[in-house]
């Protein structure tokens, strides 16, 4: 049985930590997964190999960690024609999406005379984490990819974890191949992690680690960041439906059940509804479709466990609890003028759906925005991956003589007060004035 809360509450926020507090894991994640990243530093593939076959099950030689690109092409061959049109309609659709957000650099003259600007440059390297296992996530790599090599990036390494066969899924071969990825790795995991953090014999070290992961690739992400950077800390998926009383159940119920069907046990998933009658039709919806589904057991445990229902039916309820959620995909099955204006007060969503007709998926695989996105109430100060995820902004400053004298006194008053005398002389050693005074 989910559970409920009145949009009525005086405190959504404290709510919704409870929810999440109770769903955390008891073991803690981050004891874990500091001695992995500690092995792969002092031992590198040697650990590598170690902990694959330990939690992955699978036995590989340092020769097989990295791929090569046959498998990849032969992969993409074997694709029936319409699916490879498929891929490269939805790699179109992102390339589009992130060449219009890409920045420019710019530059001007202020006020001061002096001439300031901007630049961007892409990051040298990069490593990208792509989810493997029971649910293969091909879109994941279209949506990190792409937005990298739009960025710029000329050097793209990509580790995703073996199947029990030791193999990886012919979707991803053939995702890398047609994105012409070719520095692909069979490792998973906070290891996986790790080695791009630190290199190995047979990992280069990469400047940035980006891509969705479980809990332990999350938590290998923040405990090795400033070692490298990372895009997030996206966790295990979530979704937040809002529905009204003209809302069709059924449609409700699709989309949640599309989210809890990622597989992990631990995605979250919140919804807003009218009343508990309302949900009665969405839990019929429910049971009729979770048999359906492959992984039945574990979706309908989802549902049971890790789904708060808030109702009501007020805005202002409504804005309070999904900044509060700060979701990952938030879906507003409402009609377009409603949504329009929710969209304008809710500013903690990682990606906002308007209308009852854009479900989840769409932005998951094909409308173009990245799928790694904040959650667990990170949307609160982060936003997604992005192309600027995969650059680097500098700023860029000249001044003239006469800006210099310009900005003499303001400069002499700033070091004064911040008492910096060397601050002020290094102005003052190219105005050739104030030097007479003493320090």
């Amino acid at each position: 049985m989910p559970e409920f809360l009145s949009l009525r509450s005086a405190s959504p926020g404290a709510e919704v930590a409870a929810f999440r507090e109770r769903l955390r894991p008891r073991q803690a994640v981050g004891e874990v997964v500091a001695p992995i990243l500690a092995a792969v530093r002092a031992e590198g593939d040697a650990a590598l190999l170690r902990y694959t076959e330990q939690l992955d099950g699978v036995r590989l030689s340092p020769e097989d960690l990295r791929l090569s690109p046959e498998p990849m092409a032969a992969a993409w061959g074997r694709l029936p024609a319409e699916q490879r049109r498929h891929l490269r309609s939805a790699g179109k659709a992102i390339r589009e999406f992130h060449r219009q957000s890409r920045p420019r650099g710019w530059a001007t003259r202020n006020a001061d005379g002096l001439r300031v600007g901007e630049k961007f440059d892409p990051l040298r390297r990069v490593g990208l984490y792509i989810p493997g296992g029971q649910v293969p996530l091909v879109s994941t790599v279209l949506m990190t990819a792409i937005p990298a090599q739009v960025a710029g990036v000329a050097s793209i390494a990509v580790c995703t974890p073996p199947g029990p066969d030791g193999k990886v899924s012919p979707g991803l071969l053939a995702a890398f191949h047609a994105l012409g990825l070719r520095e692909v790795y069979r490792v998973g995991g906070a290891q996986a992690v790790a080695a791009l953090a630190y290199g190995t014999a047979t990992v280069p070290p990469v400047d940035l680690v980006a891509g969705p992961g479980n809990a332990y690739v999350t938590e290998g992400k923040r405990q090795l960041f400033g070692r490298v950077g990372v895009d997030l800390l996206p966790g295990p998926s979530e979704v937040m439906v809002v529905a009204d009383d003209d809302s069709d159940p059924d449609w409700v119920a699709a989309d949640l059940l599309a989210q809890a069907e990622h597989g992990s046990g631990e995605e979250k998933l919140y919804a807003v509804l009218p009343d508990r009658k309302y949900w009665r039709r969405v839990e019929s919806a429910l049971r009729r479709r979770i048999p359906e589904l492959p992984n039945r057991d574990t979706v309908e445990n989802t549902v049971e466990r890790r789904l708060l229902v808030g109702t009501g039916r007020e805005d202002d309820a409504i804005v309070a609890f999904a900044n509060a959620v700060a979701p990952e995909h938030l879906e507003l099955l409402l009609p377009t003028a409603r949504a329009t204006r929710l969209t304008r007060r809710i500013t903690t969503a990682g990606a906002i759906l308007q209308g009852p007709n854009s479900p989840t998926v769409l932005g998951d695989f094909v409308a173009g925005p990245s799928h790694t996105l904040p959650t667990d109430g990170t949307g609160r100060f982060s936003g997604g991956l992005q192309v600027t995820t995969f650059l680097r902004r500098t700023s860029v400053v000249r001044s003239s003589p006469a800006a210099n004298r310009r900005l003499q006194p303001v400069v002499e008053t700033l070091a004064a007060l911040e008492r910096l005398p060397a601050h002020r002389d290094s102005l003052r050693a190219r105005t050739g004035t104030g030097e007479e005074e003493a320090p």
